[in-house]
């Protein structure tokens, strides 16, 4: 559904900016481009991401504020509160405040905005650069349903959204915020495996990557339990066997759980404010 004549700002034009910006004007969200707003310290960035997609790029956070519907907030987590501070005095009423800052909870804006401004907390991924994304949204208490709708039509536009509840939200960062650079490590080391065992790089890298897409597909297209699937590859006495017997040993399920937990808590150390 297009938001036509709708403006839509960032506060931060960064990678994940820049991603969300794509994603929504490939998916025709917002038209024209000039419907896209962004802002940011770096000049160069921000004159850069005007040329490349024809969005409107403005130097000062306040000139933004006076004219989106809603505003992105994609800067880093120590800075949120200050740049909330700084706007707040040039919010409109009803204006949609969104943030995607790490460990930063709704409360934060919520207390640093005038009363009554919805806003919504969303945690996405990188790879929303490809339209692939897994993000998470949890709703501020005057968050309404065209609010939703809103964050809810930016973030299919990158790949795949749920609505969770906010005290979920450090999870969602430790699993799927910070997971696509656990699964990178994988992928790093499974390939080097295969040129260990003898494969050439490229050849490696083409089967890896592959292994690791299309086994994820099967898991969202067979709606089986990965252990199932897991199952279905293993047979008695067989390689693969020999293989999980290998990583059972190095015990990688304890250690990529201990990831998550610890992504997750180090988020909410950011929104408690500990650097």
């Amino acid at each position: 559904m297009p938001f036509i004549n709708k403006k839509i700002g960032f506060i931060g034009a960064g990678a994940m900016a820049e991603a969300l910006i794509r994603s929504m004007l490939q998916g025709g969200l917002i038209t024209p481009p000039s419907g896209v707003w962004a802002s940011d310290i770096d000049v160069d960035r921000g004159r850069y991401l005007s040329d490349k997609y024809g969005i409107i790029f403005v130097e000062n956070n306040k000139d933004l504020i006076e004219i989106v519907d809603a505003v992105i907030y994609a800067v880093k987590p120590f800075m949120m509160e200050q740049v909330v501070s700084e706007v707040s005095p040039h919010v409109r009423e009803g204006q949609l405040h969104i943030s995607i800052a790490a460990g930063i909870p709704l409360r934060t804006l919520e207390q640093n905005l005038p009363s009554g401004t919805p806003v919504i907390r969303v945690m996405p991924n990188t790879p929303c650069l490809i339209g692939e994304g897994a993000s998470a949204y949890a709703l501020g208490a005057a968050a309404g349903e065209e609010d939703e709708e809103l964050v809810k039509e930016i973030l299919k536009c990158a790949g795949t959204a749920v609505k969770v509840a906010e005290n979920l939200m450090n999870a969602v960062t430790g699993l799927s915020g910070s997971g696509p650079a656990y699964v990178f490590l994988i992928l790093e080391a499974l390939i080097d495996g295969a040129v260990k065992a003898g494969l050439p790089r490229d050849v490696a890298s083409v089967l890896a990557s592959q292994t690791l897409a299309g086994s994820a597909r099967l898991v969202q297209e067979s709606g089986e339990h990965p252990a199932r699937l897991k199952d279905m590859v293993t047979t008695p006495g067989g390689t693969t066997i020999a293989g999980l017997h290998v990583l059972e040993q190095g015990k990688l399920r304890a250690v990529l759980i201990d990831a998550v937990m610890a992504a997750a808590r180090r988020a909410e150390e950011l929104g408690s404010g500990k650097k």
